[in-house]
């Protein structure tokens, strides 16, 4: 379908890098306008570098290059305040938002009897509190405006099945999973529609570290790959962050007008309780 009048846009947390950085420039290629938003500073107990407001330019930049706008804004999603000054910024800039996409996430690593108090709460208050912070204060301004919208919240296959080693991780993205379903349920009088999107081990910083190689006993991108290639039935260790990029994407066009509630794997075939193991 060929949308006319004015542009629509995408509200994009953790959008400095890695998976953020694709979904806002695809949405901007598809002819959205973006709010792009990043912490842009570390939290404290994840154990790899952290986005920078560099990162956040060069997101602007590629968003600018498919000739969308772009407002960049530095906000931490596990500050209520702070995301309500968030969304304010972007209705003064844009008069609307159209598309929230809540992707802001982090980990840390550890069995359950070995994470600390600060590990489990930071991943919480980022990866499910912080959705809750992301969408709470946008959801009211998209009733008034009557247009209806899409709401993505970014889980993970952790959200749809236990992983070891993250049980912080698993728990927040399990939460998603539920918020996305109660969103789907409540919105849907307005029109609004809200899915979820769980991907396998994607090709993006989070992942591409020496913390996340230890977990698969490895030391190297290339070690690792040969580890992480198991997990998936497909022969591949991981997704491209257009991979995830392109559901996305589509779960916030008008070709998913009558899709909501859905919990949408992007996942090589991960979740498949029977896999022919790879050679």
């Amino acid at each position: 379908m060929t949308r006319t009048g004015p542009r629509r846009v995408a509200l994009v947390t953790g959008a400095a890098r890695g998976l953020g950085r694709s979904h806002a420039v695809r949405l901007a290629a598809d002819g959205l306008d973006v709010v792009a938003l990043d912490l842009c500073g570390p939290v404290e107990t994840v154990p790899y570098p952290a986005a920078t407001a560099a990162d956040l330019a060069e997101t602007v930049s590629a968003v600018e290059g498919h000739g969308a706008r772009c407002l960049a804004l530095q906000s931490d999603v596990r500050d209520a305040a702070a995301m309500e000054k968030a969304t304010e910024a972007a209705l003064a800039e844009f008069g609307r938002v159209d598309v929230v996409v809540a992707n802001a996430g982090v980990s840390s690593f550890g069995r359950v009897w070995e994470l600390t108090p600060q590990q489990w709460r930071e991943v919480l208050d980022v990866n499910l509190t912080g959705v809750f912070h992301t969408v709470r204060p946008v959801v009211p301004a998209m009733i008034e405006a009557g247009r209806g919208g899409a709401i993505v919240l970014v889980s993970s296959i952790a959200g749809l099945a236990a992983l070891p080693n993250v049980a912080h991780y698993t728990a927040a993205k399990h939460g998603v999973t539920g918020l996305m379903r109660s969103l789907a349920v409540e919105l849907a009088p307005y029109g609004i529609r809200a899915n979820s999107v769980h991907p396998t081990t994607v090709d993006t910083p989070m992942v591409q570290n020496p913390a996340f190689y230890a977990l698969a006993g490895a030391t190297t991108r290339e070690h690792a790959a040969r580890a992480y290639r198991r997990s998936n039935a497909l022969p591949v260790p991981w997704i491209g962050a257009g991979d995830v990029s392109d559901a996305v994407a589509w779960l916030a066009s008008d070709a998913a007008a009558f899709v909501t509630g859905t919990a949408l794997p992007v996942d090589a075939g991960a979740l498949l309780p029977f896999r022919v193991p790879h050679g």
